[in-house]
């Protein structure tokens, strides 16, 4: 068994690297809807462990999901220095003036640098984006979402094995494309799970974050992101919480939008759109979301202190020692956590 530290700050813990999916389940022989769902009760400290196919019978009547419907961007590109050298250039977040935030991976780079790119395009790094060891503001000659289309891959971390085409990074019910990494608590959802969520009474609903590029390695905070809540979504938030029933939201990317969504004064969410720099954190507490589906995070992750806000650090703490004696997989391919009230 990993021992958990119990210090100030997001968990810690170690993650075994046989722990870390790295291929999509359907590599492994399993269909989306198959990989393991831990269920995990708020009320009694008590735990499941189930299939995510077994989601609707979980869930009651009336519950409320809300799924994050950012489609994922195919946002690696490879870039070329001066010098000839190559590095990966990640795509993250639109800007206004056209501008757009990358992460130059794993290179020394400056201000001024002009990257040249697949097709006689450029990327020109003008300035860090706000305080980050990271990420740059960059101009580019020429249309970045054809660049993507045309040249680009999934942006895959180190512990993916192989390279797999855009469709493994997309949710069955991905609309508009924005996100440089997949809302990855939605993958694990099929046509056959909605459907038997829908013959149960369980609502399902979407909002649209547009998720920037991790960071994993430096474990910065999250930085602004662009969000819609649109008015159907806002009203079956505020009517289910009304009511008294859950509200279960679909990923870390869906508790960030909802959070900020919220009305100052009246604490319902309003139908929005704009851009959220807000970080949940156990100080700050949640207002409307207090039930999360969400993937296995790394240690020390921000995220982690979100998942605390809603769970408590205790009940946080079995769960992940839970989590690692019974070998459940981590990452964007791995299983997933169902964290529920009442």
């Amino acid at each position: 068994m990993m021992k958990l530290e119990e210090q100030r700050g997001p968990l810690d813990f170690e993650l075994p690297a046989d722990l870390e999916a790295r291929e999509p389940p359907e590599a492994r022989g399993l269909a989306r809807d198959q990989v393991r769902l831990m269920v995990s009760h708020l009320d009694d400290d008590s735990i499941e462990h189930l299939r995510f196919v077994d989601l609707p019978d979980v869930l009651q009547p009336g519950d409320l999901l809300v799924a994050n419907d950012s489609a994922t961007l195919p946002a690696a590109l490879t870039a070329t220095r001066r010098d000839g050298t190559s590095l990966a250039l990640h795509v993250s977040t639109h800007l206004p003036a056209d501008l757009w935030v990358v992460e130059p991976r794993s290179a020394h780079v400056a201000a001024g640098d002009v990257l040249a790119l697949a097709g006689g395009a450029t990327a020109t790094l003008l300035v860090p984006y706000e305080d980050s060891r990271r990420l740059w503001v960059a101009l580019f000659s020429a249309d970045v979402r054809q660049l993507m289309a045309t040249h680009g891959r999934p942006i895959a971390y180190p512990y993916v094995r192989g390279q797999w085409p855009i469709e493994m990074y997309q949710t069955v019910y991905a609309g508009a494309a924005g996100s440089a990494e997949m809302p990855s608590a939605g993958r694990a959802f099929s046509p056959d799970v909605l459907e038997r969520l829908a013959h149960r009474g369980i609502g399902f609903v979407t909002l649209t974050l547009h998720t920037g590029v991790a960071s994993l390695e430096t474990r910065e905070r999250p930085y602004a992101e662009e969000f819609w809540v649109p008015e159907v979504t806002a009203a079956a938030v505020r009517r289910a919480r009304a009511d008294g029933r859950r509200v279960v939201a679909v990923g870390t990317t869906v508790v960030r939008a909802l959070e900020s969504a919220v009305e100052l004064g009246s604490g319902h969410v309003v139908a929005s759109h704009a851009w959220t720099e807000l970080v949940v954190t156990p100080e700050r507490g949640v207002q409307v979301v207090d039930n999360l589906l969400t993937g296995f995070h790394e240690p020390r992750a921000t995220h982690l202190a979100m998942l605390e806000a809603i769970a408590g650090r205790s009940h946080l703490a079995k769960t992940y020692a839970a989590a690692l004696a019974g070998r459940y997989l981590w990452h964007e391919f791995g299983d997933l956590h169902l964290i529920l009230s009442g």
